[in-house]
């Protein structure tokens, strides 16, 4: 009687955990900045992908109001923009090994800078500092054709790289990423 009492409070614990992990990664889907990735295929089976949440722009200015220029951004909301790469790249000219990152930005009106930090798992904010910076990349800023509802991060796949973009608003922010 006492093992079978054991094994249901087991069970009972177990689904009620699987329980509230569903409920906390559906929660997630509902958020008003929803969690959203972008992936880059390489060559021999390498890849690159980012982890973030989307905000809305709701007819907010967003660039030099909401998200300062000149200053760091975590670029995304919730939880920190991871970025996942199983291949040595080269990014904006500069070296990243293989591995994982939290990525931040310094938008300004003519030129970004991307910010990948070897620091993980924060929530996103604050920025961790430059000591634990690993690469700052120029972004080239340009223009979008149309405003941009949902700020967007994506990839545009060249022959054997791949173009980090990054929209929303009315602008658009890239750096070109090569493996090695």
């Amino acid at each position: 009687m006492r093992r079978a009492l054991t094994i249901g409070s087991f069970v009972l614990v177990a689904v009620a955990v699987a329980a509230i992990a569903i409920h906390a990664q559906q929660d997630k889907s509902k958020r008003p900045s929803p969690p959203a990735t972008a992936k880059c295929d390489l060559p021999a089976g390498k890849s690159i992908a980012v982890d973030y949440s989307s905000p809305r722009a709701k007819g907010r200015k967003i660039f030099g109001d909401v998200v300062p220029y000149g200053e760091p951004w975590r670029t995304g909301a919730n939880e920190a923009t991871t970025f996942v790469t199983t291949a040595d790249l080269m990014v904006g000219g500069q070296h990243v090994p293989a591995g994982k990152y939290t990525i931040f930005t310094i938008p300004n009106k003519d030129k970004w800078t991307l910010i990948i930090s070897k620091k993980t798992g924060e929530w996103g904010i604050p920025y961790p500092g430059a000591d634990s910076d690993l690469v700052r990349a120029d972004m080239n800023a340009s223009a979008t054709s149309t405003p941009v509802e949902n700020f967007t991060i994506a990839f545009d796949k060249g022959a054997k790289d791949c173009t980090l973009r990054i929209e929303w608003e009315n602008t658009r922010a890239t750096v070109a990423i090569t493996p090695m």
